[in-house]
């Protein structure tokens, strides 16, 4: 059976199976109005190895005086499919990693062909989001998804709970808050200059557009930046310059415009997307040196991570919180700081993909140690109900709850 009948046969079955249909719902209750939102996305460690690292102080003094979300999970696997998940509800037919097809009108859409794109060097470059179709399903046992992930079988949330394939439209909560006359950022570290336009990987400086050519140079580009940490850069629509959902919506940390600035000034976008660099958020790079070392063998508890890699991502949470809350806009409203972990890497069982997620506001009365059950689709459904927005995709799923008590109550 040849490559093209097997992808063929497993949309057709796929479609066959599938009952459900999404898009956008209902505007859901439960969460206060929301001014500001700035979520912050770590990386590739699960619940176990966050909560109690006597690495990461301030991350968990985050859970002890805001919100903690003590039964939550990342969706699927790999990276780009759980960032995919919570700013947009669908993984849009994207089970991987892979780079966009920057600009490409000639290509179709996992959506339209019902063909998830799935993690082996077999699938090419993503075509550009756009339109409806079949996103990819959600299995609680993943046999499919195992090229450089043996042995396997790799588990998607608890190992129970799935998502059957859905009607899916192709947006995200960008699209909505630009529709809605709010406004949004992705404020992505080491993200060049001049911008982001064609950019899979860069250091702030050098990028695989233009990597330094410099005799006796031999590292090359330092993956720093990552369009896989960039969900929005894979949209059609923002890739060709939308008013309002451009790439150029898309900034470093640092310079004119970037966050620091921005936060400085007081001057931040209703919904501020910030991603650190590899280093960190807890991803860690090869030749990046011992402080961003990959963890020695990463097996879901604290035992064998790099310390080095848990303290810097714990000093950079430090730093962005501590920028946000002295930031003029941080008193004025309601506002929320969500840190969160996209996946628990490659859960091999008996590892779950539980992830940390701390809810901080400048409303709430106490903290809160939360057990009920919640995914990044429960995520994006509070942000959108707290910024007055239908639900989207997966998130209008009916056992999708709103995170109500995570999010505080309000005195407006």
């Amino acid at each position: 059976m040849t490559f093209a009948t097997k992808t063929l046969l497993a949309a057709t079955i796929a479609a066959s199976c599938t009952t459900v249909a999404f898009a956008e719902g209902d505007v859901q209750k439960g969460v206060p109005h929301l001014d500001h939102v700035f979520l912050i996305m770590m990386e590739n460690h699960g619940y176990a190895e966050i909560v109690g690292n006597p690495q990461m102080p301030f991350v968990n003094s985050l859970a002890r005086k805001g919100g903690l979300a003590a039964n939550y999970f990342g969706v699927a696997h790999p990276s780009l499919t759980n960032y995919l998940e919570i700013v947009g509800g669908s993984n849009f037919g994207v089970i991987n990693d892979h780079s966009p097809d920057w600009h490409s009108q000639a290509c179709t859409t996992n959506l339209a062909s019902g063909v998830p794109s799935r993690d082996t060097s077999a699938f090419p470059n993503i075509c550009p989001i756009s339109g409806t179709g079949y996103d990819g399903a959600t299995p609680a046992i993943d046999t499919s998804n195992l090229e450089g992930n043996q042995p396997g079988p790799v588990i998607n949330i608890d190992g129970t709970a799935y998502f059957d394939a859905a009607r899916t439209e192709g947006k995200t909560i960008a699209h909505q808050l630009v529709e809605a006359g709010l406004s949004w950022k992705a404020y992505e570290e080491n993200l060049p200059s001049t911008g982001a336009d064609g950019v899979n990987s860069a250091d702030g400086l050098w990028s695989n557009l233009n990597a330094p050519t410099t005799a006796g140079i031999t590292d090359g580009v330092l993956g720093l930046y990552a369009v896989k940490h960039n969900p929005f850069a894979y949209f059609a629509d923002v890739q060709s310059g939308k008013p309002g959902l451009s790439l150029a919506n898309m900034v470093d940390w640092d310079g004119k415009n970037g966050l620091f600035s921005d936060l400085a000034a007081g001057k931040v976008p209703n919904f501020a997307y910030i991603v650190p660099n590899q280093c960190h958020d807890q991803h860690g790079r090869s030749g990046a040196g011992p402080l961003c070392d990959y963890d020695p063998n990463d097996v879901g508890t604290l035992a064998g991570l790099n310390p080095a890699l848990m303290q810097a991502g714990d000093f950079t949470v430090q730093r962005l919180v501590t920028a946000i809350q002295a930031s003029p806009v941080w008193s004025k409203g309601n506002n929320a700081i969500v840190v969160v972990w996209d996946e628990s890497d490659y859960a091999n069982s008996p590892i779950t993909n539980q992830v940390f997620v701390s809810v901080n506001t400048n409303f709430a009365k106490a903290p809160v140690v939360s057990k009920n059950f919640y995914t990044h689709f429960s995520l994006l459904k509070s942000l959108e109900a707290g910024f007055s927005l239908p639900c989207l995709n997966h998130a209008c799923d009916s056992r999708v709850s709103v995170m109500s008590d995570l999010f505080g109550s309000s005195d407006e």
